[in-house]
């Protein structure tokens, strides 16, 4: 049997329990919209920071057409960009302009006009990728505007690009007297002062061979001559091959090598038939 006391007690209960209830109701509601607010930011927040980092990677790394903007762009004088590739080594690009090599850090940053060797093996890996990248294409030359000289059973070839006043030329000259077995087309290229009259004396020759031998191995001037040359012809076609100085070499594989060369690197050239 309830007493009126137990009756109050019951009811005071119940309606702390409904207030607690409410509250705690009330508590969950603000907890959820509190989490759910907490939620929203937390992946606004990961939304900015991949945002952030993926400026950041892409500002960082400058990719080719980065490279190539920068660059014509920061020396717009310094020639046709005619290659970019990235390296297996170091992160760097390699950069071909007008028939010179260069390599550009990852980061666009730096220019680099220099050689890459590897310790290891001693090789020269600029100088491979710059018989590669510049190999020219010999059976495409037009031998008929070069002077003819056939040595031996002249079944190796080599051409080269000289001017009859280029001390090296004349040095290059006296080393094709200890290479056999080679036809040797020489395109005259007057570059020096006064060098026009010469190659006109000796294209105009009764035997342009014999002249060019004894102006260039024994100091013979060859005699006064007139006659139509292709000399513009032979200068249009060393602006087209960017050769910027003589002696420049071509030979048989492909492989350009401007400069003096000894009758030794000279034969290496000549029996290698492939472009490495």
């Amino acid at each position: 049997m309830k007493t009126k006391q137990s009756e109050v007690s019951e009811q005071a209960n119940a309606r702390l329990g409904g207030r607690y209830a409410a509250t705690k109701t009330k508590q969950s509601e603000v907890s959820e919209k509190a989490n759910v607010r907490l939620g929203g930011r937390y992946a606004a927040t990961k939304i900015l920071i991949a945002l952030f980092l993926s400026t950041l990677m892409s500002s960082a790394y400058a990719g080719e057409k980065e490279i190539r903007q920068l660059i014509q762009s920061s020396y717009p004088n310094m020639g046709k960009i005619d290659h970019i590739a990235k390296t297996p080594y170091l992160g760097l690009y390699e950069v071909a302009i007008d028939g010179q090599m260069y390599y550009v850090d990852e980061n666009a940053q730096y220019l680099i006009d220099g050689r890459i060797i590897e310790l290891s093996t001693k090789r020269d890996v600029t100088e491979e990728r710059k018989r590669k990248l510049f190999a020219i294409d010999f059976g495409k030359l037009p031998l008929e505007l070069a002077v003819k000289k056939v040595k031996g059973n002249g079944k190796r070839k080599l051409a080269q690009f000289t001017d009859p006043n280029c001390s090296f030329c004349k040095r290059l000259e006296k080393e094709f007297i200890k290479v056999n077995d080679v036809t040797i087309y020489s395109f005259l290229y007057p570059i020096f002062p006064g060098s026009d009259e010469i190659v006109r004396n000796v294209l105009c020759s009764k035997n342009p061979v014999k002249a060019w031998d004894d102006w260039m191995l024994n100091g013979i001037a060859p005699e006064k001559a007139s006659c139509a040359t292709k000399t513009d012809q032979v200068k249009a076609l060393g602006q087209k091959l960017r050769v910027n100085g003589t002696p420049n070499v071509i030979f048989a594989n492909g492989v350009q090598s401007p400069g003096y060369l000894s009758a030794a690197d000279m034969e290496k050239n000549l029996n290698d038939h492939d472009v490495k």
